[in-house]
């Protein structure tokens, strides 16, 4: 049932991703209590926010107090299928837990399992379904009945990430934690694969799966795909669709160019993006959809998730 504007919502996790989501439950007037694990990061957090947050870690703030029905979780990739399952075990219902609620298919499976025995709803946030250009893209798509074709590529920087503090399980499994968000955009505009080929190559220096990838397939839209992706090279996230006569170009993602058959010609498309401005883009529309149930259709649930998840280990050459 929709949030109640009463209710409390537990806001876990104190980093940048919590100060985000601060933001947009502020600005919806949602009363909320974070949960940070290092006092250091709670005094970050509130220096940010200007909203209190409670040191010491979930597990110690659960075994203290009673739960709310509602929780939006931002902890690392690696906590996040613990953090979910302890939410869920103590009382919480109704569950938005930051990309990709889970290193891999286990644990994945581990969440989706959880969420079935209580009867819970754990929602995965991906933001990019809600930005201004995937929803102006979505009304051309309709207008031109439907996706013929589209290609991705989820390039990632190993230079950049290498050197990442922390999160050694999240870089390990890097194309799970991250490049799922362009992977995931394209699927959710083009439909998941109903036929796949997959190719990688690697692995390189320090990250020991596979370091470029290649493939293609059909999707159950009946789109013909493929996708890119070389992390030793240079290159950058993108996706590109054709519907009818137009060519929709989202790189970066958060900007939508398109190309008109017979033209060469590209052509920025004026969106309202104002929302995307003021907040991280597609933030506030999702938690919207999150606490009062609109755009369901754009939520991916953890039983989709799993779904997407055992694509991915594919993709990554894990499967």
């Amino acid at each position: 049932m929709p949030y109640n504007i009463e209710e409390t919502v537990l806001l876990v996790g104190a980093g940048n991703m919590a100060t985000e989501y601060a933001k947009v439950l502020n600005a919806l007037t949602v009363p909320f209590i974070g949960v940070g694990r290092s006092r250091e990061g709670v005094e970050i957090f509130q220096k940010k926010t200007g909203h209190e947050a409670i040191p010491g870690g979930l597990a110690e703030y659960i075994d203290r107090n009673a739960l709310p029905s509602y929780a939006i979780v931002t902890v690392g990739a690696e906590d996040s299928a613990d953090a979910v399952v302890r939410l869920i075990e103590g009382g919480v219902r109704h569950i938005l837990a930051e990309k990709p609620c889970g290193l891999n298919v286990e644990e994945v499976s581990r969440v989706a399992k959880i969420t079935e025995k209580y009867g819970a709803e754990t929602l995965v946030a991906y933001n990019r379904r809600f930005y201004a250009s995937v929803l102006a893209a979505e009304e051309i798509i309709r207008e031109q009945g439907g996706v013929d074709s589209m290609m991705f590529e989820f390039t990632e920087w190993l230079h950049i990430v290498r050197d990442l503090k922390n999160a050694t399980q999240e870089k390990l499994a890097l194309l799970q934690c991250n490049s799922t968000h362009v992977i995931d955009l394209a699927f959710h505009l083009c439909g998941r694969p109903k036929e796949l080929s997959c190719f990688t190559k690697g692995p390189a220096d320090w990250y020991g799966a596979a370091r470029a990838f290649t493939g293609a397939g059909v999707t159950e839209k009946d789109a013909l795909f493929s996708y890119f992706a070389n992390w030793t090279g240079p290159g950058r996230w993108g996706l590109e669709i054709v519907a009818g006569s137009r060519r929709l170009i989202f790189r970066p993602l958060e900007q939508l160019h398109i190309q008109e058959t017979k033209s060469v010609n590209i052509e920025r498309i004026d969106i309202n993006d104002k929302l995307d401005i003021e907040f991280k883009p597609g933030l506030y529309r999702q938690t919207q959809a999150f606490l009062y149930g609109t755009d369901n259709e754009r939520m991916l649930n953890i039983s989709g998730q799993l779904e997407n998840s055992r694509v991915y280990a594919r993709i990554a050459g894990l499967m």
